[in-house]
């Protein structure tokens, strides 16, 4: 990217809530990235929280000023992100994968988390900022999440420099970032993430807050959308849960 800036802070609440605080401060920078070592606050998708050990994890954020307005763009940007991750993890597994939208699982357990919020007014957005959280050295987990989760050292056996990780995502994102742009949508990248997709060809059940329904998952369209075909029709999945036989099971 032309312009971008790197924050590094020793400790911080949550990088996530560091850039939404001082978004206005950045306005002329392309991307904004804000690196901790820890954190005392930090948080996941509606109230999980992200627990946080010194030296353990690789935490941060990346505050973009999107260059279009269209809906759900903060959607489709995390899941760019996704992609960029498995690339650059690939390096330390075989078994590297996406479960839909952006959680990345090593060898069937989770790794890395994304979490994307935005500051918009009724018909444009001002900047979207998207916390990523690595399991790096991690190497027990809490008994409610031990068997869904892993780091990179548990599944790889290596001790990772975690400054070098992170240049070689945003090395990576950069490119997959500006096949993103030529189309504003995930035309570009679709086969690539579709390759990527632990849910593809399995069994998915959909924690629709309306009415959950079960179905396999057979990739995405061009806008994100998980497609699973039930027993009756072809539906597209913009939003909820998508629990995963065999990776998570239907928790």
């Amino acid at each position: 990217m032309k312009k971008s800036k790197i924050i590094y802070l020793d400790a911080t609440a949550s990088t996530n809530d560091f850039l939404l605080k001082n978004a206005g401060k950045y306005e002329g920078e392309d991307l904004v990235v804000a690196v901790s070592d820890y954190q005392t606050a930090g948080h996941g998708m509606g109230t999980n929280k992200w627990e946080s050990e010194v030296g353990k994890n690789l935490l941060f954020s990346m505050l973009i000023h999107p260059l279009w307005v269209d809906a759900g763009v903060e959607f489709l940007v995390s899941m760019s992100e996704a992609i960029a991750l498995c690339e650059v993890l690939s390096e330390y597994a075989d078994d590297i994968t996406i479960k839909w939208p952006n959680d990345i699982v090593m060898n069937g357990k989770k790794v890395c988390g994304i979490l994307t919020e935005m500051s918009a007014q009724f018909d444009y957005i001002n900047h979207i900022v998207i916390g990523i959280g690595i399991n790096v050295h991690n190497e027990d987990f809490p008994e409610e999440i031990a068997k869904t989760a892993s780091s990179l050292y548990l599944e790889s056996g290596q001790h990772i420099h975690r400054a070098s990780l992170i240049e070689a995502f945003l090395e990576e994102f950069e490119d997959v970032y500006a096949e993103y742009l030529k189309t504003e949508d995930m035309e570009g990248l679709q086969k690539e993430y579709d390759a990527m997709l632990v849910n593809r060809g399995r069994q998915v059940r959909v924690l629709d807050p309306k009415e959950p329904f079960e179905g396999k998952a057979m990739g995405i369209t061009k806008k994100g959308e998980l497609i699973v075909d039930t027993w009756e029709s072809r539906k597209l999945v913009s939003s909820g849960e998508v629990s995963v036989r065999g990776i998570y099971g239907y928790v």
